[in-house]
């Protein structure tokens, strides 16, 4: 293990590689460009990919990204949650949440989220 001292000198940082690396998400998610558009996860985007293929099948007529829903109980605004995909269909609205891991917040914003609005979120 190298022991890193409190000081460090500019021109000592190359001996300290980790020092000058990105900061990574916490579950490991590697952000991705598509069509113009930064999403958190490679999984999200390819989601977004199959949506543009079913726009063009004519399956899906639209879809919107990053859907707010503010989470107000009385009076009194508790959160925000972001839904990924509010997919339009010709006879329904689907509320798709692209999800690699599930932690203790999300659970109850989705919960909370799915009972303030009466809709189902998705999970993919």
């Amino acid at each position: 293990m190298i022991k890193i001292p409190n000081k460090i000198h500019v021109k000592d940082l190359s001996k300290f590689p980790s020092l000058l690396s990105k900061k990574r998400n916490k579950y490991s998610a590697e952000k991705t460009l598509y069509n113009g558009i930064k999403f958190d996860s490679k999984k999200e985007a390819n989601y977004c990919k199959q949506l543009d293929l079913l726009i063009k099948a004519k399956e899906v007529i639209r879809y919107e990204l990053q859907v707010p829903f503010k989470c107000i109980v009385n009076d009194k605004l508790i959160c925000t949650y972001r839904l990924d995909f509010k997919v339009y269909y010709k006879d329904k609205i689907e509320h798709i949440d692209v999800k690699g891991f599930r932690n203790n917040v999300y659970i109850i914003k989705k919960k909370l989220v799915e009972a303030l609005y009466n809709i189902e979120i998705i999970e993919k």
